[in-house]
């Protein structure tokens, strides 16, 4: 049975998955076990219920008649946070998202993904061409994951409380500290393991086949680098979502509404 719809914006019991090298996963189940599934993944220093829940997303997803499944990425919310940077590699962050796919039983689903959670996309979505249908990339970097982030002014932030002067490094703080729960270290930890990550750029030669819609906001400064992987994509199609930075998007209706357009019609 689907929760009734007051009951969606109450986070469930996480459900414990462990990935691959025994780092615990929460995860989280929205609406009748046997509609099509999308899969729901968060950015940087958010997790399942601040990005998702709170917005608006699995209300509207299971109103539509989607099962919606979520994790906190490790590092975040109610799943571990390693302080070591060797556990953040974007492959080991995509792999962990395969695990609780195969520990679900879903064999066939949508993906949803922010930022972070989008990047990490890139990489299920292009390995999972038989089991991913269509997705929704959202503020989806070109680059480095995290490159805008001031690695020297957070260390001294966090260890000696040195103000942050760089006005990009502070929005992310801003963010690290209004999500409760959130481990500075193991964020920290996280933005250095997707640095030194082998395979860091998404790479548009090898660019997911699936349908895929690349949204970015229109005050976001990574657009012009969302807008060139959607021209990439053999699949792809891009949504400006209007007067939205890329802190901000995930609240967006419009956004909201062209992503459920994308996945009903294509």
């Amino acid at each position: 049975m689907a929760a009734p719809l007051s009951d969606l914006t109450v986070m469930p019991d996480p459900q414990q998955v462990y990935a691959a090298d025994g780092t615990r996963l929460a995860t989280y189940t929205w609406g009748d076990v046997d509609a099509p599934v999308v899969v729901i993944v968060h950015g940087f220093a958010s997790n399942a219920r601040d990005n998702w829940v709170l917005t608006g997303w699995v209300r509207d997803l299971t109103r539509a008649g989607y099962r919606v499944l979520a994790v906190d990425q490790r590092g975040h919310g109610q799943s571990a946070k390693p302080h070591e940077s060797t556990g953040y590699g974007i492959r080991t962050l995509a792999t962990d998202v395969e695990t609780v796919m195969d520990q679900y039983l879903v064999d066939d689903a949508f993906y949803v993904g922010y930022s972070l959670g989008a990047r990490v996309g890139w990489e299920v979505v292009r390995d999972l061409p038989h089991r991913i249908g269509r997705a929704v990339l959202g503020g989806v970097p070109d680059g480095i994951p995290l490159a805008r982030l001031n690695l020297e002014q957070v260390r001294a932030f966090v260890d000696d409380g040195i103000p942050v002067e760089d006005p990009t490094t502070q929005n992310y703080i801003a963010l690290t500290e209004r999500v409760p729960g959130n481990d500075p270290r193991a964020l920290i930890a996280l933005a250095e393991g997707m640095r030194a990550s082998r395979m860091i750029d998404p790479d548009p030669t090898n660019a997911p086949e699936a349908p895929t819609l690349f949204a970015t906001g229109s005050k976001d400064g990574i657009i012009e680098g969302s807008r060139a992987l959607a021209s990439a994509a053999p699949n792809g199609r891009f949504f400006e979502i209007p007067d939205r930075n890329h802190f901000n998007a995930p609240g967006s209706r419009a956004f909201r509404e062209a992503a459920l357009e994308f996945l009903a019609h294509g």
